[in-house]
């Protein structure tokens, strides 16, 4: 008997619910078909607005926080990974072993104490703070059904009250439900009224409160992380002082001189022909009387006949020296190697002078030298020319110079033409530093 009780209360419960829900179902209808007038409250309205835009702030916020977590983590990870390769190639008998591993052991521990003062002040804060949203989002939606509940029980009180023939049994029951409705729904709505608000201002302190935990934290992170960088530095002085007479030099690159189409050059592959200027240097010593092979530099074409007399042969020999000067100038030219530097032909005016291109019909107008392509180029526009190894461009100079960017040159595929004879259709502009000029 228990048990039929119990179901008998379950199936009536559910038939209660199911009926409270065609009941605003059958008000919401007749509100949006203006057939019943509906209580608003812009002030609480307002409020909710509030609410849903400090929710998703809230919620953006912890995101953010996550992702941050989650680069200092792997920046931690990083970190560790190049201390431990700095101890791995520290051999045992260089000087700092001890230290460059204790600099390393205290670099982990920084990363994980900073990580964690995160977690603990940061993001267990915004968990807490967001941990209280879901329950008034849960209360205000249930508040907007308690006032459809209390707007049908008013309407319904109103028909009963207007109606020709009047059932005062009808009445007086359908204002009790009215006063239950209307107290039911006025408690709700009094408790959201006072917290909406609150909920509201304490934004502010809150966002100050994490964001200042933040900066404190990467503050403090950093300082300490500054001295440990100090303190390696000094153990790699140290190891530099030992072993100076095997300092390691590093080559120039030309592109980071060198800023091409939009303020930026494509690179061409590592250990290219192409990325590292080329100085030829002759090794071979000094013959007797100062003169040095290989160090007349070759007659440009665009030089004044005088500078070039002065550098391929008038200027005075080391063996003209003035007395004094001759064992200085001996001494000095025999510990240096000689170099030889290599020069193009000049251009003038899109032209070569000197060249052996100027003047014939198979080249294109304008045409300046040749280069010949190092490394395979994807163009990324429809002006650029598509290069594989190997293609020989022939360079001519850019209708308006002011369009040219540095590192960028203007030309036509040699093979294309032989073939069309039209630059219109053929040319286009291309990395210099994908490319090696040629005779």
């Amino acid at each position: 008997m228990a048990e039929m009780g119990s179901k008998g209360v379950t199936a009536g419960k559910i038939a209660s619910n199911v009926q409270k829900k065609l009941t605003r179902a059958q008000e919401k209808v007749l509100q949006k078909l203006g057939k019943a007038d509906e209580t608003k409250d812009e002030q609480f309205e307002q409020c909710v607005q509030n609410f849903n835009k400090q929710l998703t702030e809230g919620t953006r916020l912890q995101k953010d926080l996550r992702t941050y977590l989650a680069s200092v983590k792997a920046m931690h990870e990083a970190s560790k990974k190049l201390n431990e390769c700095l101890q791995e190639v520290y051999e045992p008998d260089w000087p700092g072993r001890d230290e460059a591993n204790k600099i390393a052991e205290n670099n982990d521990l920084l990363w994980m104490d900073y990580h964690q003062k995160l977690v603990d002040q940061a993001l267990l804060t915004m968990d807490t703070y967001l941990g209280q949203f879901p329950d008034i989002k849960s209360r205000i939606a249930k508040r907007g059904r308690k006032l459809v509940d209390y707007d049908s029980a008013r309407h319904h009180y109103e028909s009963l009250q207007t109606a020709k023939k009047k059932d005062e049994a009808k009445i007086a029951k359908a204002e009790e439900e009215l006063i239950k409705a209307q107290k039911v729904f006025e408690e709700m709505n009094v408790d959201l009224q006072e917290e909406l608000p609150s909920l509201w201002n304490s934004r502010v302190g809150f966002y100050v409160n994490t964001f200042q935990s933040i900066a404190g934290l990467e503050e403090n992170f950093h300082k300490e992380m500054s001295k440990l960088n100090q303190n390696l530095n000094d153990v790699l002085v140290s190891l530099e002082k030992q072993h100076g007479s095997n300092t390691f030099t590093i080559k120039t690159q030309p592109s980071d001189n060198a800023p091409a189409k939009g303020n930026k050059s494509p690179s061409p592959p590592d250990g290219s022909p192409a990325a590292t200027p080329e100085i030829r240097v002759n090794h071979e010593p000094e013959p007797a009387g100062g003169a040095t092979p290989g160090a007349t530099l070759p007659k440009s074409p665009s030089q004044p006949a005088e500078a070039s007399e002065v550098a391929g042969g008038t200027q005075p020999a080391a063996g003209a020296q003035e007395p004094g000067e001759t064992a200085a100038s001996e001494a000095t030219s025999s510990s240096l190697p000689a170099v030889v530097v290599e020069t193009f032909p000049a251009t003038v005016n899109g032209t070569v002078e000197g060249g052996s291109g100027a003047g014939r019909l198979d080249l294109p107008p304008g045409f300046m030298f040749k280069v010949q392509a190092q490394h395979d180029y994807t163009a990324t526009d429809t002006d650029e020319l598509q290069l594989k190894a190997g293609d020989v461009v022939l360079v001519i100079p850019f209708q308006n110079p002011e369009e040219q960017d540095e590192g960028w040159l203007m030309g036509v595929k040699e093979s294309d033409w032989n073939q069309h004879k039209e630059l219109e259709k053929c040319r286009g502009v291309f990395p210099e530093n994908f490319t090696e000029r040629v005779p």
